[in-house]
């Protein structure tokens, strides 16, 4: 190990290592692909949209209107009125997914040669554009690793709830989408194991350096992925081990991504614009100023929503919609089943603005508050929305710093892919992903709800719980590609 890199510990070295990394005597990055490509074509899958009155297992409550499974578990669509003192809009009733239990988003690595790999999986999600993404080893809600399905058990289940068979690196409860789903919370989890396991279908051994060189490509890596890299701590060093690691062998012979300003960015602690004091006390202000107030109310009563045999949608058509699907999927737990999936009405952005303060790249960031958060507000990306909900709305009604995202220079674009949203209960939802590097003349004052802050800083905040939402944590764990 380099002297500059003597302060970091043994997991976050192994990190950084494999975050390194591409070269794979096992798969190569291009074989990745094609081979994702192959289990596409390999696989056969049939998503087609139903009446509701065709679902199987699922049914709309007499006397709420709730859309609810026959077992009680799974999910059910309710519906929410909320009262807010942020914001355009005071007050507003919508659908909401209702999943009070805490699924599973697990990785599993082991050491091959001195680099850590990961345990990866070529998954199918009903919602998927493109069908097949990769995702953790294990991706399973309660009810499903529960089998209240009556199918198999997933694979690799046990090395997440036995501990005598592997020790965890990364362990967190995260959100999910707050527009969409009432407070709920997965468990991200990195375990190691030290001994040679089968390798079984539909599941491959990648460097860490090899996913998030797949987050350049769109809609391959799926969004459990990138929550749960997302969370891999890298540790802090202070400017001058920074830059004798710059100039290192294991720096230049591990091929880095990382320019010095963003590595700077990652590892320094101490030349960030706003401390981590500042931050607390900039988001728990705010918590305090702002009000969400969350009724659970029947669906059948949710105002300006409507009905029909196919879908549940907003008379504006904006949004999203519920809609139900007949599935066929020929490697999963359970061959066919019928379910709910929410549509969204357009494709949504989602982007940080970054701008160096001393030479430190610094990330704005902004305190959003949604229906379903757990606690009033989480930080997410400078921009985050549904950009043809603001399409014809007057500059005061539009989010702060949209025009600026939407017509940024070419040169200014760091990183741009579109990535899909969680295909298990999204259909075919992809978001453009921007980072966009602004010049000297962007102005650091920004409105309240929003802070500078640094990679090193997002990185400490993610190891907490419903600090970080999940937007910004897909677009943090892709950092490094430029």
């Amino acid at each position: 190990m380099p002297r500059a890199l003597t302060s970091l510990n043994a997991k976050e070295v192994k990190f950084l290592r494999s975050a390194l990394t591409e070269e794979n005597a096992f798969m190569t990055t291009r074989d990745c692909l094609q081979w994702l490509e192959h289990r596409r074509k390999q696989t056969h899958v049939q998503i087609e949209q139903i009446p509701f009155a065709k679902l199987r297992k699922w049914y709309f409550d007499k006397d709420t209107g709730n859309l609810r499974h026959e077992s009680g578990r799974f999910f059910s669509i309710e519906g929410a009125h909320v009262k807010t003192n942020y914001g355009f809009v005071s007050e507003w009733s919508q659908p909401i997914i209702n999943q009070p239990e805490i699924g599973i988003l697990g990785i599993i690595t082991r050491e091959i040669n001195g680099i850590l790999y990961f345990l990866m999986q070529a998954k199918i999600e009903p919602g998927n554009i493109n069908y097949v993404q990769l995702s953790p080893t294990l991706q399973a809600t309660k009810s499903n690793y529960t089998k209240i399905h009556k199918g198999a058990s997933p694979e690799y289940l046990e090395y997440f709830t036995d501990s005598s068979k592997s020790r965890v690196l990364s362990d967190q409860l995260q959100s999910e989408q707050g527009a969409r789903f009432l407070k709920k919370r997965n468990r991200n989890i990195i375990v190691e194991i030290d001994d040679n396991i089968l390798l079984k279908d539909n599941f491959c051994w990648l460097t860490l350096g090899q996913i998030i060189r797949l987050m350049e490509y769109d809609n391959v890596v799926n969004m459990d992925t990138r929550t749960v890299i997302s969370g891999i701590q890298f540790g802090s060093l202070c400017p001058e081990q920074i830059e004798l690691y710059i100039k290192s062998d294991f720096h230049r012979k591990e091929h880095t991504m990382f320019q010095p300003d963003i590595l700077t960015s990652m590892f320094d602690n101490t030349s960030a614009r706003n401390t981590i004091d500042d931050i607390i006390s900039w988001i728990t202000g705010l918590k305090t100023r702002y009000e969400l107030n969350v009724e659970n109310v029947p669906l059948n009563s949710v105002r300006e929503w409507q009905k029909d045999d196919y879908a549940i949608h907003h008379k504006t058509k904006n949004f999203f919609s519920v809609i139900a699907v007949l599935v066929e999927i020929e490697n999963r737990e359970v061959a066919s089943w019928t379910q709910p999936l929410i549509r969204a009405a357009q494709e949504g952005i989602i982007s940080f603005l970054m701008k160096k303060f001393s030479g430190v790249s610094h990330f704005l960031v902004q305190a959003k508050l949604e229906a379903g958060n757990f606690d009033i507000l989480e930080m997410a990306p400078t921009v985050q929305c549904i950009t043809g909900n603001y399409r014809n709305a007057p500059s005061d009604k539009r989010p702060p710093f949209l025009d600026y995202v939407l017509n940024a220079r070419e040169d200014q674009i760091k990183y741009s892919t579109y990535q899909s949203e969680e295909g298990g209960r999204f259909y075919r939802e992809q978001n453009r992903n921007l980072i966009i590097e602004v010049d000297d003349s962007f102005p650091a004052a920004v409105p309240d709800n929003y802070i500078w802050m640094t990679l090193n800083q997002l990185k400490q905040f993610i190891k907490y719980n419903n600090y970080l939402n999940i937007q910004a944590r897909t677009l943090l764990s892709a950092i490094g590609l430029k």
